[in-house]
């Protein structure tokens, strides 16, 4: 598995490789939670195969926020970089194979290599930049025209994700997403 980490970043691959013993790969099923809201994200993880997805609990209802799928690194980002409780639950939604690195190995890394801590600020700052984005589709859009956005920016998480999870990313009941679906067939 470590090899697909490398190939995805193959200009880092020395440098990974010299720190391989620090990453621990594990495969997951379908549904495990990797992170339970409240709790102190210390794991980056990175999806060799499957998928996972972010949400936040409000009174009792799951509001996606993120999908993740191969060849992303996944963490509560807030969390991970300042030490506080997660404001969010991340989950498979899809059997995974993943690489998993503690925080503290993961710094040591980065303090090591300017190259790769260049990288992952690239990755976070990407991060957040989707956040806002995801934010904007809120504010601007109509739940019809954010399905729209969604069928043409992302088609593959159609293909991959469950209704519920898509119609919680949009805002939306799973009985208006049918009907949306419906019209637009």
């Amino acid at each position: 598995m470590f090899l697909k980490l490398q190939e995805k970043y193959p200009h880092l691959a020395p440098i990974l490789k010299q720190y391989e013993c620090f990453w621990e790969e594990d495969i997951l099923e379908s549904k495990t939670t990797v992170l339970e809201e409240g709790s102190i994200s210390n794991t980056m993880y990175f999806i060799v195969e499957g998928a996972m997805r972010m949400y936040n609990n409000m009174n009792g209802k799951e509001i996606t926020i993120q999908f993740f799928f191969e060849n992303s690194f996944v963490s509560s980002i807030e969390s991970y970089l300042k030490g506080t409780p997660s404001n969010f639950t991340i989950e498979t939604i899809e059997k995974c194979k993943i690489l998993k690195i503690k925080k503290e190995n993961w710094s040591r890394i980065l303090n090591e290599n300017a190259t790769l801590k260049n990288k992952h600020i690239d990755i976070t700052t990407n991060r957040f930049l989707e956040y806002i984005n995801h934010l904007m589709m809120f504010i601007q859009l109509k739940p019809e025209e954010r399905y729209q956005q969604l069928v043409k920016d992302k088609p593959h998480i159609l293909k991959r994700v469950p209704l519920q999870y898509i119609a919680s990313y949009l805002g939306v009941t799973t009985v208006s997403l049918s009907r949306i679906r419906a019209r637009k067939a």
